[in-house]
């Protein structure tokens, strides 16, 4: 049974892909909070990843960096401070991450790292600048650290179109808002994390042994599409 690290496990997307690999896979959630969730293939650490240490993990054969945001504010409004930290939740934590658990991550079975960008790295949308410049620094760790790590550990992201989270819970505050977003995407729909759970579960398992190095746009066509 091989043993993944979910950093941010206990809400949202990292939430559901706990659930999703849970009854396959021994589970290592570090995060500020604890999952509502009990099994035997469960451990959970208290964590704040920016400013705590990491615990050590004798054995690792994923790593999946969940921290995100969603900062969207005017250029004239976002401060040096807010592009500051947003790289830091964005992509320092992720860096961290990687850093401390890279030596164990080598010696895993098949290991393999999951970040995840956001579909604004790739299409331009106003108020997204602070995001976008943090994403795309994820989308550019993806690429060297997939080159670099070759062949022993493969690196992926997941780029997601609005997702039903508690992050993204003012996007969708209302029903006028969530018709309008459904009606922006060509495929008339968003991301529910159970979505965005079922590919990163495929991008960690051994049918997807041949891919590193790319980033997956789940965009319900809003990227992809012009209709």
């Amino acid at each position: 049974m091989k043993t993944i690290v979910v950093i941010g496990g206990s809400k949202g997307i990292g939430n559901a892909i706990v659930k999703t690999l849970i009854n396959t896979h021994k589970i290592i959630n570090i995060s500020r909070s604890a999952p509502e969730l009990v099994h035997v293939n469960l451990k959970h650490y208290t964590c704040d990843i920016l400013n705590d240490d990491l615990p050590y993990i004798e054995s690792i054969d994923g790593l999946v960096y969940c921290p995100g945001s969603i900062n969207l504010k005017p250029i004239s409004r976002l401060s040096i401070e807010d592009f500051k930290q947003d790289f830091e939740i964005n992509v320092l934590g992720a860096v961290k991450s990687i850093q401390t658990y890279l030596p164990i991550l080598k010696t895993g079975n098949q290991p393999s790292i999951l970040l995840f960008s956001t579909v604004a790295s790739k299409l331009g949308m106003p108020f997204h600048a602070s995001i976008a410049t943090a994403k795309s620094g994820v989308e550019g760790l993806v690429k060297s650290l997939g080159a670099e790590l070759a062949p022993t550990i493969r690196v992926n992201a997941i780029a997601p179109t609005v997702t039903d989270t508690e992050l993204a819970s003012k996007l969708l505050r209302n029903d006028k808002m969530i018709e309008n977003i459904t009606a922006r995407h060509p495929l008339k729909k968003y991301l529910k994390p159970e979505d965005v759970a079922g590919m990163a579960g495929f991008l960690l398992s051994e049918k997807a042994t041949s891919i590193s190095g790319q980033v997956f746009e789940m965009d319900c066509g809003i990227v992809t599409f012009k209709i």
